[in-house]
């Protein structure tokens, strides 16, 4: 049996305080969606605060304040929603974004998404070696955080370690906020007869995640970043007139991404292979489970997983809703004479696909970590499946394209609500699974945390049309919030259904990524290490600002992790390293709540601005100065403490 049995765990003031978490994580995420594209898990942020508020209640226990933090998560997940949701209002078919509809959908998808991660906990956290970065380093939050009240040294050490890293995360955000120092460097510059691009995000909180996800996945995203931006970005920019930053930026949203989204695409599939046989065996663990349960054996706590029987009754409830709105979405359109092949259309692609991409994304959350996983680019191939999909089986006529391109993005949304849910759930269970979490009670707070996020985002999401609106919808404004991934969902459908997709560049994707099958898979026999080919696919689909923090953090973490294998107490050294990493993230995350909520305050990022415009040059060279010396001095500082502690 579990060593936690009889405590606190899924508590009533549980419940209320990831409840109260809920807004504020929503509403910081949906701000960055539709700012920059990106999202951040949440999970680390809702651990810190949990702690700070339940200690100060009394008797909390490690497993009651993860399950604050897997409410928050839950919750903070769900906001990820903005990378489709304002696709309707680009495309003409929302004017206001509605809010039952809007809040069923994000509910429906994403408890569909809590049901998927049952099975897959057990063949992706359980009986895997995935890393779960940001899981991991909740684990080691709750730990430190929980254990420093009896007083041991080494806790206390690892508390110091984090509140260090934190506080370096926080300072290196407002200065960035301030803008004494930039927020990113990125240079566009001659290569061959195009341009090739180099930059990085000056964040410790990406630097930390790739500290926590090793140097093998750092190679392979390097690798990826070199082809993408160093090899293909030159070949297809060759020649092309303009400014170069704005040829660069075309040909990167256009089809560098197309390329990466095909790599992703084949490395998907190639990731549903290789584990297929894991989650039959998970399935499988379930039903034992179910029916040792029901013989009357006694099932460890940290091994009890919501019955089979439950996870299929909810699942199944869930098309309910799902095909009401669905009926109600194609009234007054094309394709309500045909009813019936939409209700076949609807069921297969959400159960089909949706089982697909939760595998694909939580693999993917597992390892890089949720904040650094491009469930955007799951995203992508669910747009260009169904819009295939629909122009086989109903045409993609001749008059009005907006109402097929609607239904494309509002079926989307279904599977991409599972998707982003099952991203964010694996990485919380991992979370539970190091602190002895009941796993039934835990996926019930994560249930808990999907309602409650749904139930935020609308009034969040039209808060922010109504005040900035988003470009490239009718009457978007100048201050129009770029909303960019929308943006390309919108733009595939369309271009699917329209006949201009550029199949070309997803087929080169495709085939780079079964090179990339074939180099892992020989690596691999050969006992000669590994390249993953989902890293690699991220390393030409994201951002290369994203990327390079990312693999310079795994090459810290590296060498860190070998100067910790030299100390009298190796294990003590790696953990402080991994306290420090996680300390930067939490300390990045909270600064990008405070961030959201003073930009909610003034309305423009720029009102907070303590220098003019013409100090970005200088701010540049302030921001890598400053990343450099955080990193020498916080990195040193936890030597010292770990050879002294």
């Amino acid at each position: 049996m579990s060593a936690f049995t009889g405590q606190r765990e899924l508590t009533i003031r549980s419940v209320i305080l990831g409840a109260l978490l809920t807004f504020v994580f929503t509403a910081a995420n949906v701000y960055f969606g539709l700012k920059v594209g990106l999202t951040f898990s949440t999970a680390i942020p809702a651990a810190v605060v949990s702690m700070a508020l339940l200690r100060t209640l009394g008797g909390s226990t490690i497993v009651e304040n993860n399950i604050v933090q897997t409410i928050g998560s839950a919750a903070g997940a769900v906001a990820t929603m903005v990378f489709v949701l304002p696709g309707f209002v680009m495309v003409g078919w929302w004017s206001e974004i509605p809010y039952w509809e809007t809040m069923l959908v994000c509910a429906t998808g994403g408890i569909l998404g809590v049901m998927l991660s049952v099975p897959m906990r057990r063949a992706l956290v359980v009986d895997s070696d995935l890393p779960y970065p940001e899981g991991v380093a909740g684990a080691e939050i709750l730990r430190v955080g929980m254990a420093d009240a009896e007083g041991a040294s080494e806790n206390k050490a690892g508390l110091a370690t984090i509140i260090v890293g934190a506080l370096a995360g926080a300072g290196m955000g407002l200065l960035t906020t301030v803008r004494v120092a930039a927020g990113e460097v990125t240079k566009v510059f001659k290569l061959g007869a195009g341009y090739g691009t180099m930059g990085s995000s000056l964040s410790l909180g990406l630097v930390a995640i790739g500290h926590l996800i090793g140097l093998a996945t750092g190679f392979a995203m390097f690798a990826g970043l070199v082809t993408g931006k160093l090899v293909l970005l030159p070949w297809l920019s060759a020649g092309l007139p303009g400014v170069p930053e704005g040829v660069v930026g075309t040909v990167l949203g256009q089809q560098v991404r197309m390329i990466g989204a095909g790599a992703m695409a084949v490395a998907a599939v190639w990731s549903l292979m290789r584990i297929s046989g894991a989650m039959m065996r998970g399935l499988a663990g379930i039903a034992a489970t179910s029916r040792a349960r029901r013989g009357g054996e006694a099932i460890a706590l940290t091994e009890r997983d919501l019955p089979g029987g439950w996870v299929l009754g909810i699942s199944t409830a869930m098309f309910g809703p799902i095909l009401y709105l669905v009926w109600e979405f194609v009234q007054g359109g094309p394709l309500a004479g045909s009813i019936g092949a939409v209700f076949l259309l609807s069921v297969l692609f959400i159960v089909v696909i949706g089982i697909f991409t939760a595998v694909v994304t939580g693999y993917m959350a597992g390892l890089v970590g949720t904040s650094n996983s491009p469930v955007s680019g799951v995203g992508i191939l669910s747009v260009l499946i169904v819009s295939v999909l629909i122009t086989a089986m109903f045409g993609a006529g001749q008059g009005d394209k907006a109402p097929l391109i609607a239904f494309a993005l509002f079926l989307v949304a279904f599977v991409f609500g599972i998707a982003i849910v099952a991203n964010d759930n694996l990485q919380d269970l991992k979370t539970g699974q190091l602190v002895g979490s009941t796993p039934w009670k835990q996926q019930v707070a994560l249930i808990i945390g999907v309602i409650a996020g749904s139930l935020v985002l609308p009034p969040v999401l039209q808060l922010l049309f109504t005040s900035f609106g988003f470009a490239g919808a009718p009457g978007a404004g100048p201050n129009a919030l770029a909303a960019p991934q929308a943006s390309l969902f919108a733009a595939i459908a369309q271009g699917v259904l329209g006949g201009t997709l550029r199949w070309d560049l997803v087929g080169l994707g495709a085939g780079i990524g079964v090179v990339i099958v074939v180099i892992d898979e020989v690596l691999r026999a050969t006992g000669r290490g590994k390249l993953p080919p989902l890293a690699v696919g991220m390393g030409i689909y994201l951002p290369v600002t994203l990327v390079l923090p990312t693999v310079i953090g795994t090459v810290i973490g590296h060498f860190w992790n070998k100067w910790a294998a030299r100390t009298a107490r190796p294990e003590f050294t790696v953990r402080l390293g991994v306290l420090l990493a996680t300390g930067l993230v939490v300390g990045d995350s909270l600064f990008g709540l405070a961030f959201a909520g003073a930009v909610a305050a003034v309305g423009d990022p720029a009102k907070l601005s303590i220098v003019s415009d013409g100090f970005a040059p200088v701010a540049e060279w302030i921001g890598i100065a400053a990343v450099a010396a955080v990193l020498y001095g916080t990195y040193n500082w936890t030597k010292r403490k770990a050879i002294s502690a």
